[in-house]
């Protein structure tokens, strides 16, 4: 049994030594750029929100896909035009804001390249202590941006203009607000000390999450269903519709805790 354990480890290690070498091959400039998690936030943003605008687009002539909507009631799915909309003001606060704040934020930052790709059990717990810091702190800051009047009216009430949400508008908000939610998920990578790989990882994770939960699906395959520790995207839509409950984004024990948790 340990000898199985150990092989499989060592083949962990090899293909994420392999996977490491062949990422950093040729592209250490790139990889190193300050311009690079705002690009990747952005079109990873984009490439994942794709399937469920195909969602949307068969929803009006597919009964399965209707039944899946959580407000299946409330109207149609959102139009093309709703969706493109979205995705030029997405598009704006990214190059006007985002881009230029995190370039900076990268360069006091100034990451190094390690040799060694991480092992697996280091990529586990890297990735895993990244949500809990993130989702901790994102629910500090958006609870505070609900009580106080401030915040919400100058930050967060532009990200509410949807009641029923779809997932290209899980980054459809303020510039303040975008910025600072990438600024937390970079952060959060900063304090746990993730390797490259790891940080990677967590981002492209935390961007699907992001996606899944604002989609406006309730979809047998997703993440809440196979997690009972995470809320999925009934447990957000019940946000934007209810305002005062569900403040975390991914998980479900902070707002249990503090009594902000709602079915």
């Amino acid at each position: 049994m340990n000898v199985t354990s150990t092989e499989h480890e060592e083949t962990c290690a090899r293909i994420l030594q392999g996977l490491w070498e062949y990422v950093k091959a040729g592209q250490e400039e790139i990889l190193l750029s300050p311009y690079l998690p705002a690009c990747c936030a952005f079109l990873t943003h984009v490439l994942l929100c794709a399937p469920f605008l195909a969602l949307d687009a068969l929803g009006s002539v597919c009964q399965r896909v209707r039944s899946w909507r959580i407000a299946a009631g409330s109207g149609p799915p959102p139009s093309l035009r709703r969706w493109s909309d979205c995705f030029l003001r997405v598009l704006y606060k990214y190059l006007t804001i985002v881009l230029p704040v995190t370039a900076l934020f990268q360069t006091l930052r100034s990451p190094m390249l390690p040799v060694l790709a991480p092992s697996c059990w280091q990529l586990f717990v890297e990735i895993c202590a990244c949500f809990l810091l993130f989702d901790t702190l994102f629910f500090i800051w958006h609870f505070s941006m609900h009580r106080v009047p401030w915040l919400y009216r100058n930050i967060h009430q532009l990200h509410h203009q949807h009641h029923t949400p779809f997932a290209l508008a899980a980054q459809d908000a303020s510039s303040a607000e975008l910025l600072s939610l990438l600024l937390l998920a970079l952060s959060s990578a900063w304090v746990v000390g993730c390797h490259p790989l790891s940080e990677v990882l967590f981002h492209l994770f935390n961007s699907w999450m992001a996606v899944e939960d604002h989609c406006g699906y309730n979809l047998p395959w997703a993440l809440h269903r196979l997690l009972p520790c995470l809320g999925g995207a009934p447990f957000h839509q019940a946000h934007h519709s209810l305002h005062s409950w569900n403040y975390a984004p991914y998980f479900t024990h902070w707002d249990h805790l503090f009594g902000t948790y709602q079915a």
